[in-house]
């Protein structure tokens, strides 16, 4: 699993007719490879809650999301799974099919919401407009493999 973790002032995702939205907090586009497990979705999701990304009171990354009482907006995108290493015309074989990547996707979900997190999320399977304002700007990439080592 792969994760883009946005630290946000706000952010919101929408479809026609509707719209998720956060304050303070982390904008997360989630996407699901194809060998990904329910190990990977506790890995990353145990990485991202522990994540010291937000400014304490002298502006130094040294605080959770829990310690600032921050929200979570994510967002599926099987896009992040794209290969581009032959011609440019991106292949998603990498990417997991629907059913697992919504299965893990929603078990990822409720991993931090089981943390007490306020969660909300986007539209899975379809074309959203998402809009953000990035704070810092600060952006980190998890990649559940990289804790399996």
């Amino acid at each position: 699993m792969i994760a883009i973790i946005q630290r946000v002032t706000k952010a919101s995702v929408s479809i026609p007719a509707k719209k998720q939205s956060i304050k303070t907090g982390f904008l997360i586009l989630l996407g699901v490879n194809s060998s990904d497990t329910e190990t990977d979705v506790k890995l990353l999701a145990d990485k991202t809650i522990k994540l010291r990304i937000m400014s304490d009171k002298d502006k130094k990354m040294n605080l959770s999301l829990s310690d600032v009482h921050g929200e979570v907006l994510v967002i599926s995108q099987f896009t992040l799974l794209g290969d581009v290493s032959k011609g440019n015309r991106p292949s998603f074989i990498k990417a997991a099919p629907p059913k697992l990547a919504k299965k893990l996707y929603n078990q990822y979900i409720e991993e931090l919401r089981n943390t007490g997190l306020s969660v909300k999320t986007g539209y899975f399977g379809e074309y959203m407009e998402v809009s953000l304002i990035n704070d810092g700007p600060t952006t980190i990439i998890l990649d559940s493999q990289q804790f399996k080592r």
